[in-house]
This record gives structure tokens, sequence and C-alpha cells, in this order.
């Protein structure tokens, strides 16, 4: 299932996982935790396309909607991923809606773009068991775009309102640091900021989410509108648990435990 077709059904907003790690073992424990969704990250893991097509087939055993996060808005990235059989794709760093055309052109196939005809060969179409993969692709697929940038806020509406963009996904930290406040996403012009491509999304009908790693943070954007929204990785709850382990037996630090993403 999509996740625009999860959004869809749903009758509450979804909280998702960040895999970052590339380990098939650390998706599967995710996949079965009782997340909604999960975003398997090629853009800053160590993961490539057999990391993310074993993660992407583990996955497919449990409920949990999975994304992949190409690295680039780039056509080979997204034509190898979807024919991994990934059916979201989340494209980073869109910032206008020139380069929501593109990455809808690069996930579709002609007449809309100009994505490879592999199906049959892929995972994607099943091997050519999908009998209708090819005249319902846009079925079967859906492309979520990346706003992180002070221009792409601007341009948020603009975004959303491309056809065939099906929702958009903000980032907070490296909007902060667009806003020459890197490493501040908490930062009250960085949330105003959020809260103003919250706004131009919702204006064009399409669902928003972000993340937020802090608990408050992530409830107060969903009181904003957010419909979908990561809330932890794969290698954040490894690192933070591990070092609660250690304050437990080990003689104490500075007792402060490392913040958060």
């Amino acid at each position: 299932m999509t996740l625009r077709h999860r959004i869809a059904q749903a009758d509450r907003p979804l909280y998702g996982g960040w895999i970052c790690s590339g380990s098939p073992v650390m998706a599967e424990i995710m996949a079965d935790s009782g997340l909604d969704w999960l975003m398997i990250d090629m853009e800053h893991g160590p993961i490539g396309l057999s990391e993310t097509q074993a993660m992407l087939q583990v996955a497919a055993a449990y409920p949990a909607t999975t994304v992949v996060r190409v690295p680039a808005n780039d056509a080979v990235w997204i034509k190898q991923v979807l024919d991994l059989g990934a059916q979201t794709i989340m494209v980073p760093m869109v910032s206008t809606a020139a380069e929501a055309e593109a990455a809808v052109a690069h996930a579709s196939y002609p007449p809309r773009g100009h994505r490879g005809v592999g199906n049959a060969l892929a995972r994607s179409g099943r091997w050519n068991r999908v009998d209708d993969y090819l005249q319902n692709a846009a079925e079967y697929t859906s492309v979520i775009v990346q706003i992180e940038t002070a221009e792409g806020v601007q341009n948020a509406e603009a975004i959303a309102a491309v056809d065939g963009i099906d929702g958009v996904f903000v980032g907070p930290s490296d909007l902060a640091a667009s806003m020459g406040l890197i490493g501040r996403q908490t930062h009250p012009d960085v949330v105003a900021a959020v809260e103003r491509a919250f706004a131009g999304v919702r204006a064009a009908g399409k669902p928003v989410g972000v993340n937020a790693f802090v608990e408050s943070a992530a409830r107060a954007y969903v009181e904003a509108g957010a419909r979908f929204v990561l809330v932890g990785a794969d290698v954040g709850l490894a690192a933070r648990g591990a070092e609660r382990l250690a304050r437990t037996f080990l003689p104490a630090g500075d007792g402060e435990g490392r913040a958060s993403y």
C-alpha cells in the first residue's frame, strides 16, 4: 500500500520510524514495532540498492507502510528504486514547483514522464505477474517531496499543487540551516516557517508531514495539521538506549543525555 492510500484511509495522524542503519534486521524490528510507516533513508544512510531491496522484502511481512527516500531528485535513482518495488518514494530538497514537476516526471511512465520500462525484469511488477502494472502504475506508486529550504517554504502551495505530488514532508533540520539557524530545529522562527509550509501544502489540498523526535514538538506539529510524522530513528533509538544502559551500570558522568535529532 502506498503512503497516499494509507493516509487517505486513516482517521488519525500516522507515526513513523526512520531507518538509517542499512540493516534488514533493524528494519524488521522497526516494521513489527506497531509504527504506521517506515522511511528507508538512501540520502544520508549507508544504504544502496541491494540493502534497500532487502529491507523492503523483510518489511513487507508486516503492516507498516514503507517509504524510500532517494538520494536526489534524479531520474536514474528514482527509476531504480521504483523497480526495486518501492511503492512510495520521498524526494529531498525540492524548493520549486519545477523541481516537483521533475520528480513526478522521473517517477512516471510516458506520456506523463520518462521512467524507463523494466517492470517485467523487476520486483515492481513482480516480474510481469502484475498484469496491469504499466497501465496503472500511478495507482501502485506515490511521490512525496521534501521542503527543506526557506525558498521551499515560500513555494509550498505551488509545490503541493503539482499534479502527481501526493504529499509534502517538511524537514526542519535543513530548513533551520537554510535560515542561518543550523542545529536549532525548534527555534521559534524555524517552527513558524514549518507551519507556514504546512499552511501552503494544506491550501493545495495535499497532506503534509514532518520529522520531530522531541515528543512535545511532534504533538504540536500534529495540532498544526501534520498527517504523517517521523518520531524516531533506528540509530537514534539504539544510541540513546545504549547510553541509558551504560549510565545504569557504570559510574555516572555528567548525567545528561544527548540531544535528539
